[in-house]
């Protein structure tokens, strides 16, 4: 799937999850795995839906694989999903977690 064939534009229903950036400007066409990763992570049912729909499960499996900004639980959640090994996921490295640990002590 090329950037073409991507949603060139977020939905209103989920700008709630973009609280820190113009979600209306937002281009997931461009920045696919940041939005894919915001949504899977923090996202509600139909935010996870709307992924599943709108990205090819190669783009998905390639932002549970790269991003760092999963929440633990969360990479755990959608590596048994995909079916991915723990070791190709970031956020789920050692060295991650114990920076993670540092920087929020729960």
């Amino acid at each position: 799937m090329n950037k073409k064939t991507l949603p060139r534009k977020l939905p209103d229903f989920l700008h709630f999850f973009f609280w820190d950036t113009d979600a209306k400007k937002l281009d997931p066409s461009q920045k696919p795995l940041y939005v894919i990763n915001r949504l899977l992570d923090k996202g509600n049912l139909e935010a996870v839906r709307w992924v599943r729909r709108n990205f090819p499960e190669e783009l998905i499996v390639e932002s549970v694989k790269k991003m760092r900004d999963f929440s633990p639980w969360t990479a755990v959640f959608w590596s048994r999903i995909y079916n991915i090994p723990r070791e190709q996921i970031k956020c789920l490295q050692p060295h991650y977690l114990i920076m993670r640990k540092q920087h929020w002590p729960y």
